[in-house]
């Protein structure tokens, strides 16, 4: 067995690096990661950092991610939908799970991503 200690990154294929790097360092506002290149850029997300990266400069084919892969932990669903949408993101209806809630949008390479709020405890 190895000894798995956590994830470091998540990679976020985009298609325009100027184009992400506004919507995830401006309109989502995480802080800049360690590490700024040409064709990759982190943003860290809480404890995760996300590797926002052109797949095609890494012998790679673009592929926007499976929905909903990437849920960002939000204190607040509606107020964060809200601000989204300010920003001219548009976002789905809020849902409900009976332990959490979210609403779902999409980064500018289309890439589905969820505001999650957990408001019950885990067992």
């Amino acid at each position: 067995m190895i000894d798995v200690q956590g994830v470091d990154f998540v990679r976020v294929p985009v298609t325009d690096i100027e184009q992400a790097k506004d919507f995830y360092g401006g309109v989502l506002g995480l802080p800049p990661g360690p590490t700024r290149h040409e064709d990759w850029v982190e943003y860290q997300a809480g404890n995760l950092t996300l590797a926002v990266m052109t797949p095609e400069t890494h012998e790679e084919e673009f592929v926007p991610l499976p929905p909903g892969i990437i849920g960002l932990r939000v204190p607040d669903v509606a107020a964060a939908k809200a601000q989204l949408e300010a920003a001219g993101v548009e976002v789905k209806d809020i849902w409900d799970s009976g332990v959490c809630n979210g609403a779902s949008f999409a980064d500018p390479a289309g890439n589905r991503l969820t505001l999650h709020h957990r408001y019950a405890p885990h067992d």
